[in-house]
């Protein structure tokens, strides 16, 4: 009986020593900090040289082309609206996932026409 009581407090200690404890209250399951000190859900700052590169691209879509946008320097909410306007310009669908906006069909010439009026720098990429 002895062994197996010894092995648990092993186990116990294998595990850092600190099982729970309560004086630092809610913790993060991602990074284990507590909630008030929590960075992983805080919002990243986008970076980048500043210019936004315009291209088209057909892999993995069937040879269907898309047009893509990304280096825009804005938050997700704000890149999200920029996506919504250019899909509005163009008369299509797209969608705007980790940072890139995707717009259906070849538009290169006037998605780069609505980000310069907009003031944006922008490089045609690509072909």
């Amino acid at each position: 009986m002895g062994n197996i009581l010894k092995a648990k407090i092993s186990g116990l200690a294998a595990l850092g020593g600190l099982v729970y404890s309560t004086d630092s209250g809610r913790m993060c399951p991602d990074c284990r900090q507590p909630v008030v000190q929590c960075t992983c859900k805080q919002p990243v700052a986008p970076t980048g040289d500043g210019t936004v590169r315009v291209s088209r691209e057909t892999k993995g879509r069937g040879g269907k082309a898309v047009t893509v946008v990304k280096g825009v320097l804005v938050d997700a909410a704000a890149l999200a609206d920029l996506g919504k306007q250019l899909k509005a310009a163009c008369g299509t669908g797209g969608t705007v996932k980790d940072g890139v906006i995707e717009v259906q069909g070849d538009h290169i010439e006037r998605v780069i026409q609505i980000l310069k009026a907009q003031g944006h720098t922008v490089k045609r990429a690509g072909g």
